[in-house]
């Protein structure tokens, strides 16, 4: 990789972070490419990107910014994970590392704050994004179909005295 590669390679490290809600970092050793491909693919689904970049590259790309915290962690064969939603990669991240044992999550940074290995277990244990706004949404609905069933009731309850008289005046 020459010069001006690396030096685009940390232009676009620079502005992912600065795009960033969290940057996740991890330590990888003995993977398989099947394994290192199975990890990008779940990272994709959840929104995010893994990357295994060379750790002087991500240091001055993360110098001076949001993730300026998680250069003391970039020592020995590390990868990098990281998105817009921070429960996502998180939880995509951890499940993998449960999994396959040639991974260790060794933390990252959210909101300028540094975040351990157990903060980010933590953080995967919450609900996504996704399951948050259902949830919502499954609450914003709850009262309407309440009112609904409570305006419809009398209706119905007449509706079925109607039937029962006009069953009697039948027989």
């Amino acid at each position: 990789m020459d010069r001006s590669e690396k030096e685009a390679l940390v232009a676009e490290l620079k502005s992912a972070f600065e795009e960033s809600a969290i940057v996740l970092v991890s330590r990888q050793s003995g993977m398989t490419v099947t394994e290192a491909q199975n990890l990008r693919a779940r990272m994709r689904e959840a929104g995010a990107k893994h990357r295994v970049v060379k750790n002087r590259l991500v240091k001055i790309a993360a110098e001076g910014g949001e993730f300026d915290d998680i250069r003391d962690m970039l020592t020995g064969p590390t990868s990098i994970s990281y998105s817009d939603d921070p429960v996502g990669p998180a939880k995509a991240l951890s499940e993998f590392a449960k999994e396959v044992d040639k991974i260790e999550i060794l933390g990252g940074a959210m909101d300028g704050k540094v975040l351990s290995a157990a903060e980010i277990d933590k953080l995967a244990k919450l609900p996504s994004l996704d399951q948050l706004r259902a949830q919502l949404i499954g609450l914003l609905n709850a009262p309407a179909s309440k009112i609904v069933g409570v305006v419809d009731a009398p209706a119905a309850k007449l509706a079925r005295v109607f039937s029962a008289y006009g069953a009697k005046e039948d027989a």
